[in-house]
């Protein structure tokens, strides 16, 4: 199958050609470990996620780099300001941050890198641009001078003719895109500052040096594909381009660049200031359920805006349960017994087309319809009641193909929740007093409930439940 996805590179599509499809290498821009990471944060992780899992579909065997940066302005102002070390201080927030990514079901990859683990191979890279005449030290810092590197501002097609000479940034970050020098190594400044004692100062290394440092040692020369956030295109990975090609002008660096797009609220940029700052745990603890967070995440296509309001959590929420609804059905037809599972070419087209969307630069919406279709068929056919044991093994071999992407169905069967004494009688309350035809009481009882986290359906069989 012809797999292709859009190089920001080339601003095209292109036909997915890896060094060794045995060794797919893929580097993912990963947490600046100061605090909870935000929803916007999280679609950038699941786009590298999902490119991860569809590569696995698709056949690929993946080496996934993710790297964690644990040195940074923020950092350091954050832990002298709580006056312990930066290692006391990033530790709690990297533990955060594995534990998010598993309450959204995202799979691990193989290297999880911390800049502070680099040092050695930073200053080994500034070596090598100080041989190629492309930095120039200044109040005791190194910069990188772009100026001197010809091919500057082709991935972010940025021009630099008129850049003002000695125009440099001393922070991690730009405040806007504005193309300067930037700096590799940083003198030491502050009042028990974090600093390391080598051949070019004490000081610590610049934001951008850690990736291109970090590839280089895991991976020996280059990589089939890099990822991470629009945000990143510039200034970031722009610099990583300069400062890896600059020292290895005759190596190949990345076949291939992927950045996902912005995610809004309520087609507002977030900020804490508009008081629309979401992290995930501020979700979670609003009774969102991460796997509809997941499900709104990845259904929109990557290079587009995603636009987060809480309707579209209700309604993620709304997919979820009718795909897993469809699931539980065909489990309790086979008693939960997933032992016979099989491909007998029954569900082959509508696997077929869901892998295709996926390799058609990771078409997440298409593939969704695609399963939405095939749900229609299923409900029709178990409606029937003659569906055998063949064919239910068949339908549930198809599920178990689409969440190696979704990653958020269940294939057990739910374990009985007992209410407490108070809900108990609350719903004895309410069953009484609509037989008493009281039905303000009645309302009042399923709104008190509704903010318990419990929800009321009434049927023919009696009063359901379930937890919101």
């Amino acid at each position: 199958m012809e797999v292709k996805f859009y190089n920001s590179y080339t601003n095209k599509k292109e036909i997915f050609k890896p060094l060794n499809p045995e060794n797919v290498k893929i580097y993912s821009c990963g947490p600046t470990v100061y605090n909870y990471a935000h929803i916007g944060n999280f679609r950038s992780f699941i786009f590298s996620d999902v490119l991860r899992r569809s590569l696995k579909l698709l056949g690929y065997k993946v080496n996934h780099t993710m790297n964690i940066t644990d040195i940074d302005d923020k950092i350091i102002n954050a832990s002298i300001s709580e006056k312990i070390s930066i290692e006391e201080f990033t530790s709690k927030w990297t533990k955060v941050f594995f534990d998010d990514i598993e309450t959204l079901n995202i799979e691990k990859v193989e290297q999880y890198p911390k800049a502070t683990e680099y040092i050695d191979e930073m200053t080994i890279f500034i070596d090598k641009l100080k041989e190629n005449n492309l930095v120039y030290e200044k109040d005791g810092s190194i910069y990188y001078s772009i100026k001197a590197y010809e091919n500057y501002g082709k991935l972010s097609k940025i021009d630099v003719s008129g850049m003002k000479a000695g125009a440099r940034y001393d922070s991690d970050e730009y405040t806007k895109e504005d193309a300067r020098d930037f700096v590799l190594w940083k003198q030491t400044k502050l009042d028990g500052e974090k600093f390391w004692d080598t051949k070019h100062g004490k000081g610590r290394p610049g934001w951008h040096l850690e990736c291109s440092a970090m590839i280089r040692k895991i991976y020996s020369s280059g990589i089939d594909i890099h990822t991470g956030g629009i945000d990143l295109l510039f200034p970031h990975h722009e610099n990583e381009i300069a400062q890896t090609c600059g020292a290895y002008p005759h190596e190949h660096f990345v076949n291939m660049w992927m950045h996902c797009e912005h995610l809004l609220v309520e087609k507002q940029k977030m900020s804490k200031s508009l008081g629309n700052f979401h992290t995930l745990r501020s979700l979670v603890e609003k009774n969102i359920k991460p796997s509809s967070i997941r499900f709104l995440l990845l259904s929109s296509h990557y290079r587009t805006k995603l636009n987060f309001t809480f309707q579209s959590l209700d309604d993620a929420e709304k997919s979820v349960s009718k795909i897993q609804t469809t699931l539980d059905r065909i489990l309790t037809c086979l008693n939960y017994d997933l032992s016979n599972l099989k491909d007998s070419g029954k569900m082959e087209e509508s696997i077929q087309n869901f892998l295709e969307s996926l390799a058609d630069d990771l078409n997440t919406p298409k593939a969704i319809g695609i399963v939405f279709d095939q749900l229609k068929t299923i409900n029709f056919r178990l409606d029937q009641g003659n569906t055998d044991k063949s064919e239910l093994n068949e339908y549930l071999f198809f599920f178990q193909k689409i969440n190696l992407l979704f990653g958020f169905l269940s294939f057990e069967k739910a374990k009985e929740e007992i209410l407490d004494d108070e809900v108990l009688k609350l719903i004895e309350e309410r069953n009484t007093a609509k037989k008493e035809k009281n039905f303000a009481l009645s309302d009042k009882i399923r709104k008190d409930l509704l903010e318990k986290g419990i929800i009321l359906e009434d049927s023919q069989a009696g009063v359901k439940w379930k937890r919101k």
